[in-house]
């Protein structure tokens, strides 16, 4: 049978677009339907938009810091309107990136919401296409807690185009989301409340992880109330009132005119169309196998949308193993050992490979931790109680380190290095025999008895 197109790709974030355009250097031919702007998640409410907002959210430290260093009081004030349309002009350009470089590939691009009609036909926009092989790479969207009046609340995709900095911002949530804006916003002068199920944030991370960023986000002035629920909210003239159940009782919150729900992701499956397809999904995911294939032979998924390690650089990973195995003759699979990955709280904080309580599962007695926690030589002369935390986790058995943690100034660079090493099945050994880099955090790493 003759097909429209080699490789269909629904939805041109960061997985659909590497898979895309890795296929069309082989020779297939391509066409990427996406509603929105390129670059998914990643680039358009995430990472990108983020970051930068995390760069400007630290300055005020800086300026007091360097005072201590001898330099004189800086006076200075953050501006909203100047700040969120740079941030903004920025994605656009990276927008118009994308577009070139798909272009380039001779990938075409139809600005349409993909969905099947059967396995190998798409309803797009007003016309149907058919191709061999389809990619679903639809990524994930933000979910809001089920409480009453939960329409009045922002998701962590609206923050980025708020026209006013909120005055006083409450976030739902203490996953990676909730914890960066929260600190990004105290950061640039917000007053931030936020609430959480449990006693500590970032479930899933390493304890020491956890609790060394808590610590740090109550010293620098964010009220974390734990053990809380939220029950309803309500909008008033004077912002929106915030009931919620507090282990002393009931409470009511008010925040400015918005209060930031980010109590998760899950894949953006909707009106896709699966039913009319053999494609199976597991806990709300697309099923997969390790070379991306769903139950479909000829259909593939990667990406959020098979809720695996929600990271752009797997889904980049996943994309290209895939083009490689069915356009380039490759048989690749994508390797889950190991991936880092960052949290861009203040502190800020970065981990590889097994957290201790995983490590302790795994090889029980023949776990062996090492552990530092100091004050940085930066925060010396500013007198600044900030605490630096590393860890190694290792196997005896084979003396391999299995898991490197960190919490700390440029934790995220750091920690890229180690997982390198962790990848290359570096030993507790190697690392005693590197001589470290004086004075520096990072030299910690290789100087841990």
């Amino acid at each position: 049978m003759s097909y429209d197109y080699d490789l269909f790709v629904i939805g041109g974030g960061s997985g659909g677009i590497a898979t895309a355009r890795r296929a069309a250097e082989y020779g297939a031919k391509v066409a990427v339907a996406e509603v929105g702007q390129l670059g998914g998640t990643c680039v358009n409410r995430g990472c990108v938009p983020k970051k930068l907002m995390v760069y400007s959210s630290r300055f005020p430290d800086l300026f007091e810091e360097s005072q201590a260093y001898g330099w004189s009081p800086v006076e200075s004030h953050f501006d909203w309107k100047t700040f969120m349309p740079a941030v903004n002009n920025e994605v656009k350009r990276l927008n118009g990136i994308y577009q070139r470089m798909l272009d380039k590939s001779q990938v075409e691009i139809l600005p349409h919401y993909a969905k099947f009609v059967d396995s190998h036909t798409l309803e797009v926009g007003d016309r149907k296409v058919t191709a061999e092989k389809i990619l679903i790479a639809v990524g994930g969207k933000p979910v809001k807690p089920d409480i009453p009046g939960i329409e009045h609340a922002i998701t962590s995709d609206q923050i980025f185009h708020l026209p006013e900095q909120p005055k006083q911002m409450l976030i739902i949530g203490a996953g990676y989301i909730g914890c960066e804006f929260a600190c990004v916003l105290h950061g640039m002068g917000t007053e931030v409340t936020q609430i959480l199920r449990r006693d500590t944030i970032l479930r899933g991370f390493d304890d020491d992880i956890r609790t060394t960023i808590q610590e740090g986000m109550v010293k620098h002035g964010i009220n974390l109330m734990t053990n809380t629920v939220p029950k309803e909210i309500k909008k008033t003239d004077q912002g929106l009132e915030v009931v919620v159940q507090h282990e002393d009782g009931d409470k009511t919150i008010l925040t400015d005119v918005v209060g930031l729900a980010a109590t998760g992701r899950i894949p953006n499956l909707e009106n896709l169309g699966l039913e009319n397809t053999k494609v199976e999904t597991h806990n709300g995911a697309v099923a997969v196998d390790k070379y991306s294939q769903t139950s479909e032979p000829h259909i593939y998924a990667v990406g959020d949308c098979t809720d695996n390690i929600n990271l752009t650089p797997v889904a980049i990973s996943e994309g290209r193993a895939l083009a490689d195995s069915q356009f380039g003759g490759k048989s690749k699979v994508m390797s889950y050992e190991n991936v880092p990955s960052a949290v861009f709280t203040t502190p800020e904080a970065a981990t590889v490979g097994l957290t201790e309580a995983e490590a302790q599962e795994k090889y029980g007695d023949a776990m062996k931790v090492y552990r530092t926690k100091f004050r940085g030589m930066y925060y010396t002369l500013p007198d600044k109680d900030e605490k630096t935390m590393m860890k190694l986790i290792v196997d005896t058995n084979t003396d391999k380190v299995v898991g490197a943690h960190m919490v700390g100034e440029h934790a995220a660079e750091i920690i890229q290095g180690m997982a390198v090493a962790l990848k290359a099945g570096a030993t507790k050994e190697i690392f005693d025999a590197t001589v470290g880099i004086h004075p520096s955090s990072a030299e910690e790493f290789v100087t841990m008895r």
